[in-house]
C-alpha cells in the first residue's frame, strides 16, 4: 500500500508539473500571439476610427495562434483582438438570429480535430437591444482540442466568423482567415 501511495503521489507531483509548464508555454505563447502583427491585417496596435468601421473585419482582428501539444493531444489557441468600444457576439449568441463567433479548421491529414471551447460570455446591455448580450470585447482567446494519428509538421489552417457590433448597430459579418503550423514528435 505505501509503494502505490507514493507512486499516485509522484504521478500527481509529474501532472501539476505538466500543467504548470503548460501553463507558462500558454501564457509565453499567447504574450508573443497578441504582440505579433498578423499576415495582410495592420498593425494589432493601429486601430481605425469608428467612422472607417465598414465590416466586421476591420473592427476585429487574429492576434495569432499557438499550438500546444503533449504526445499525441493538443490544443489549437486562436486569439481574437477586439476594437475598443466594440463588441462581437458570444458562442453560444444571446438569440438565435445573432451571428456567435465561430472557430473552424480545414481537414488536415494525421489531424483530427475536436469541438472549439469558447471562452466565458460577458452579459451586457446595448441600446439596440431590450436586455442583455452575451458577448467578447478585448482579446479573446479560444480553444480548438486535437489529437494526432501521425507524426510530422502540418500547416493548420483555420477560420473564425465573426459579427462586431459599436453601441448602436452591427456590422457585415466577416470572415477571417488564417494558418498555424504544428509538430508532432
Amino acid at each position: 500500500m505505501g509503494k502505490t501511495r507514493r507512486k499516485r503521489r509522484w504521478a500527481n507531483r509529474r501532472m501539476a508539473k505538466r500543467k504548470v509548464l503548460l501553463f507558462a508555454v500558454a501564457t509565453a505563447i499567447s504574450a508573443v500571439a497578441c504582440s505579433r502583427q498578423p499576415p495582410n491585417q495592420g498593425s494589432v496596435t493601429s486601430r481605425r476610427r469608428p467612422a472607417e468601421v465598414r465590416s466586421s473585419a476591420d473592427a476585429v482582428q487574429l492576434g495569432g495562434s499557438g499550438m500546444l501539444t503533449t504526445g499525441g493531444t493538443g490544443e489549437a489557441q486562436v486569439f481574437l483582438v477586439i476594437q475598443e468600444g466594440y463588441h462581437v457576439n458570444a458562442n453560444p449568441a444571446t438569440f438565435p438570429y445573432l451571428i456567435a463567433t465561430e472557430v473552424t479548421t480545414d481537414k488536415v491529414e494525421g489531424l483530427e480535430f475536436g469541438k472549439p471551447i469558447y471562452p466565458a460570455a460577458e452579459k451586457k446591455k446595448f441600446d439596440f437591444a431590450d436586455e442583455p448580450l452575451a458577448v467578447y470585447q478585448g482579446q479573446v482567446m479560444i480553444r480548438v482540442p486535437f489529437t494526432a494519428t501521425t507524426k510530422g509538421e502540418r500547416s493548420v489552417p483555420y477560420h473564425v466568423r465573426v459579427q462586431a457590433c459599436d453601441n448602436e448597430k452591427c456590422f457585415p459579418p466577416a470572415t477571417l482567415n488564417s494558418n498555424t503550423s504544428v509538430e508532432v514528435q
